[in-house]
């Protein structure tokens, strides 16, 4: 029977084809679109996963995401640095700076300043030079695809190729010199905007002036202390707000989440994705059903029952079902390996397959019942009609 249900469904190449393809096209945009906006929310906060060696982030009370910087005093640090069960905090700045190229033309660039005697919260990864190489004078290092991209520098003849920016050159920040010792790989981040690395007293000099500079705090516990303590203690001493690097990732994300138009934005593209694969298979599969009503009544006819109809029909969904997600999750797949290392975000994560196979099956499963209703109502007879 098995191999009858087989033969009946793709027996008609034309509605086979038609349930496939609006399968697959439910499950490659709901794969792809939540990939997307998985990957456009990692982005959020790829600032904080790239400064992996803290713990604990400390910052103002009213901070909202990581990149809504509220500064404050420099004797918080030594604060934080009296409390029991730190191993070590140190400060960061983060800022927007403009950077003056050749050309005359100004480029923003996020700046974050590191400890000088530690430099902790440096790049994961440096492809050139030496994280070491920041205490030279004027030093700074860029990250790569900013170093490619918005920072490159102009062609040196009509017609030609930007050069990127390589170790030796220099940049304009807020009026200072500044000579690039290195290059690094950083995650994007939400606004895509070059990263640049210096000193922490290197930052606040090409910075505006205000009275208040210190960023953040980072903070390791020591061990055998219980981080998640140690925050409590921070945040009770101090009145500072104080986040385990997990929290303030969720704490971003939540913000954007809540005052942006994104979630919203893909969650339409996602359902959109959803009712037109459930109205083409679902359509196609009622129709497919219907023009095989008297090979359903032959068998009938013969003895089979109910039940063993109602298996033929599920594994006739489950079929279309699995080769229908298998394409759409596999050209998701291709879209995310050709779009890689672009400005375009994209994250495949397992829960997003299970979701997609969820989707596809609760797509087929809806598109089986009405069939079966169909099928459980035929009279044997109607193999006898013209």
């Amino acid at each position: 029977m098995n191999f009858i249900a087989l033969k009946m469904l793709m027996g008609d190449r034309a509605k086979y084809i038609g349930i496939i393809i609006g399968l697959t096209f439910a499950s490659l945009l709901i794969t792809q679109q939540a990939s997307v906006f998985v990957g456009l929310m990692t982005r959020t906060f790829g600032a904080i996963s790239d400064l992996g060696q803290a713990e604990i982030w400390v910052m103002d009370p009213k901070v909202q995401f990581v990149d809504d910087v509220k500064p404050m005093k420099d004797t918080k640090l030594l604060n934080v640095r009296g409390i029991e069960g730190v191993q070590w905090a140190v400060p960061i700045f983060k800022g927007l700076l403009k950077a003056r190229l050749e050309n005359g033309n100004f480029q923003t660039c996020i700046v974050f300043g590191l400890d000088d005697a530690t430099l902790m919260g440096g790049p994961p990864t440096m492809v050139e030079g030496r994280l070491e190489d920041l205490r030279r004078a004027e030093a700074v290092i860029v990250d790569v695809n900013g170093a490619r991209g918005k920072l490159a520098r102009p062609p040196t003849e009509p017609g030609g190729e930007r050069r990127p920016l390589e170790i030796g050159d220099t940049l304009e920040l807020n009026d200072h010199r500044a000579v690039v010792v290195g290059l690094c790989n950083v995650s994007r981040t939400f606004q895509s905007q070059p990263t640049i690395y210096t000193t922490y007293s290197r930052a606040t000099q090409f910075a505006p002036r205000e009275r208040r500079l210190l960023s953040f705090i980072l903070v390791k516990a020591k061990p055998g202390e219980d981080p998640e303590q140690v925050r409590e203690r921070i945040q009770k001493e101090t009145g500072l707000l104080a986040l385990t690097s997990a929290e303030f990732k969720w704490t971003t994300v939540k913000y954007f989440m809540k005052y942006t138009g994104i979630p919203i934005n893909f969650g339409i593209a996602v359902l959109l994705g959803f009712l037109v694969g459930t109205a083409i298979a679902g359509q196609t599969f009622y129709n497919f059903t219907l023009d095989n009503i008297k090979q359903f009544g032959a068998l009938k006819a013969m003895g089979a029952s109910n039940m063993t109809l109602l298996r033929m029909i599920l594994l006739q969904a489950l079929t279309a079902g699995g080769i229908g997600y298998g394409l759409g999750v596999g050209l998701a797949s291709l879209f995310g390996r050709a779009v890689r290392g672009s400005e375009l975000a994209f994250r495949m994560m397992p829960q997003i397959l299970l979701i997609s196979a969820g989707a596809v099956l609760f797509i087929c499963m809806l598109s089986a019942l009405f069939s079966i209703r169909k099928v459980m109502k035929l009279e044997p007879a109607i193999v006898f009609k013209s």
